[in-house]
């Protein structure tokens, strides 16, 4: 299954170029929140937010205002992807029967859910927008995507907390290597910096709250560490089978080589011990690709800089990959992006992609103290140069959700 388009919007940049660039810099995206008045009443008042993105660069203003960020954010990579496939000009010669889009959201539409909550509050029922469903469902991006390019194969959208963009990714690999469809346009979008978003994680005690220092709050497999940063975003693949690229004359720039989904079947919100479901995802996604342990070079890691996950998705890969755990590089680039939840997973397998394809390994940034329980190569602080034939990106939801999905360099790419 090859790839032959990318898109991106983070924290770190609103395409491709600046946020790879970015991330080999070792830049943090998190700051203090812009979207809203996050007074002393918040326990968490920063986060990584997309800046100075233009929605007007993809969709006319009317548009603009009928629809939810985290939905602006999906037209906006899947145009980038297009583009680089070379799609958006071929779109009359390819049967758009069997071009089909799944975009993964954990949350959809919560800002407008939230101002239209409020609306209804204080000036009653008669008030809410005609575009307030519309706006809201998870499943809109995946909807306008494929309403923009006339894509009438496969449409859906995978919730899965925290997994949703690699479940969304993984699910169109499997439809193409199927047969289901010849083209996909896969990935994820989150846009959830919101009052209640905010208020809901800290809550429950998930987040960092190092207010005085926003960008050294992100900090994956450091003792130190006391939460993720929320962060929003979107990551785009266009996943295509070699016959149709090759037909086309398209530049390939990777592939998914396979793919596993298991649930843990155990708590709410913690993993597992010792990432027993995580194991499983991993063995699952190696066998699937018909590779060992290995030939694995780089782990984009779930690393969401949580005591629980990044103690545990240390031991998973100690039990997948034995002492080769220790020759790979298993880095978090949550460091830098934040946790984007429901786009995380679409966004870091195109990280992988990049790494594969550039052999340059991203920084984990914001290390400090060694934690004696994870003791692997985690990139800590530097970016690492070296060949990247194959990585793996982990993605683990509340819920017990667990993706891996397994990515390869294309010789030419």
């Amino acid at each position: 299954m090859v790839v032959t388009g990318l898109g991106l919007v983070t924290p770190l940049g609103n395409d491709l170029t600046s946020t790879w660039k970015a991330l080999l810099e070792g830049e943090s995206g998190a700051g203090p929140i812009t979207h809203f008045d996050a007074t002393d009443d918040f326990a968490v008042r920063f986060a990584c937010e997309v800046k100075d993105f233009d929605p007007e660069l993809y969709m006319e203003r009317k548009e603009v205002r009928r629809t939810d960020r985290f939905a602006q954010f999906a037209l906006a990579v899947a145009q980038q992807a297009m583009e680089q496939a070379g799609l958006q000009e071929e779109l009359d010669e390819i049967d758009r029967d069997r071009i089909g889009v799944i975009i993964g959201s954990g949350i959809g539409g919560i800002a407008t859910f939230e101002e239209q909550a409020q609306v209804m509050f204080e000036r009653g029922p008669q008030r809410i927008s005609p575009f307030f469903i519309p706006m809201f469902i998870a499943d809109i991006a995946s909807g306008l995507v494929s309403m923009r390019y006339g894509a009438r194969g496969p449409n859906f959208t995978t919730v899965s907390a925290c997994a949703s963009g690699a479940h969304a990714v993984g699910t169109a690999y499997r439809l193409v290597a199927r047969g289901e469809a010849d083209v996909m346009i896969a990935g994820g979008a989150e846009a959830t910096v919101t009052p209640m978003t905010m208020a809901g994680f800290a809550s429950m005690r998930a987040l960092s709250t190092r207010n005085d220092s926003p960008e050294t709050a992100s900090r994956p497999f450091d003792a130190e560490r006391d939460g993720f940063v929320l962060g929003e975003g979107a990551g785009c693949l266009i996943l295509e089978s070699l016959e149709h690229a090759e037909a086309r004359g398209a530049k390939i720039l990777g592939e998914i080589i396979g793919y596993g989904q298991t649930a843990d079947a155990y708590h709410l919100t913690a993993p597992a011990p010792e990432g027993a479901g995580a194991q499983l995802a991993m063995r699952l996604a190696l066998e699937d690709a018909g590779v060992e342990p290995e030939e694995v070079d780089y782990i984009n890691a779930h690393g969401t800089s949580t005591p629980a996950n990044d103690m545990n998705e240390t031991l998973a890969v100690k039990a997948v990959f034995g002492d080769h755990a220790y020759d790979l590089v298993m880095g978090s680039t949550k460091s830098m992006t934040g946790h984007l939840l429901g786009a995380a997973g679409a966004v870091e397998t195109v990280i992988s992609l990049l790494a594969c394809q550039n052999g340059v390994i991203p920084p984990t940034i914001n290390f400090s103290t060694p934690d004696p329980d994870c003791d692997l190569n985690y990139a800590h602080n530097e970016r690492v140069e070296r060949e990247v034939e194959i990585a793996i990106s982990n993605s683990f939801g509340f819920g017990g959700h667990n993706v891996c999905l397994a990515v390869k360099r294309w010789p030419d790419s």
